[in-house]
């Protein structure tokens, strides 16, 4: 009963508290990104939800859009400023994330959204995690977020699928109020952003060379294609 119905009235419930509570939180952050890493202040990015599904998930932009003289982005590292690191730290940039929880896309408890291309490098076992809504925190956030590896992030979220109950998730949630609060986990081996699924399974030898650029190959040509059958549907 509470996975199917008292669950999502929770999350509806405390979003909506959440986002009227933060009005000024949210106004004064949307300055501050504005005059310290421009506009937008808000960062889209579509990610897998419930049943694989894609929707796009909100956040507080933490890094600037600074580009090289060909007009690509710079990496990561650079583009990542202090104020920047400050939000992600005390989680301030996932704040936007409350509207997808109210909207339906994600969960308050659930396996964190991972990107597109991470949910098709892993395994069959392992996207039974697209089971159920993501969530904004997980059971993989409060043993070591971005400071465990793959394998064991994965799999602390397949534990959660297994057996979701009220008692359980409410554990995560003051695990996390914890863990805001004292920062921890944020960063993998000192790293501001952690390595995305493909390269971790490339660096660790759990795919080969030709395995990493044969997916990466599909992934290029299944959003081509995505995209051309939404130009055409216009």
């Amino acid at each position: 009963m509470y996975k199917f119905f008292f669950k999502r009235l929770i999350d509806i419930v405390l979003s909506l508290l959440g986002i009227i509570i933060l009005l000024p939180v949210y106004l004064i952050l949307w300055i501050l990104i504005r005059i310290k890493l421009g506009g937008p202040a808000i960062f889209n990015q579509r990610r897998p939800g419930k049943n694989e599904k894609i929707f796009t998930l909100y956040k507080f932009r933490s890094m600037t859009n600074e580009k090289d003289s060909e007009g690509n982005l710079l990496p990561d590292e650079v583009r990542l400023t202090k104020f920047g690191k400050t939000l992600r730290s005390t989680s301030l940039d996932e704040l936007p994330s409350l509207f997808n929880i109210l909207k339906g896309d994600i969960s308050i408890i659930g396996p964190r959204p991972q990107l597109i291309e991470d949910m098709y490098f892993m395994t069959e076992e392992q996207r039974k995690r697209h089971n159920v809504r993501p969530g904004l925190t997980g059971l993989a956030q409060v043993n070591g977020r971005n400071s465990i590896d793959w394998d064991k992030r994965l799999a602390y979220d397949l534990e959660y699928v297994k057996k979701i109950t009220f008692l359980k998730d409410a554990k995560i949630f003051f695990q996390t109020i914890f863990k805001v609060f004292k920062r921890e986990g944020i960063s993998e081996d000192g790293i501001d952003t952690s390595t995305n699924l493909a390269e971790y399974l490339l660096e660790n030898k759990k795919i080969t060379h030709e395995e990493y650029i044969r997916k990466k190959s599909e992934i290029l040509w299944l959003k081509s294609y995505c995209l051309k059958t939404i130009l055409l549907k216009k």
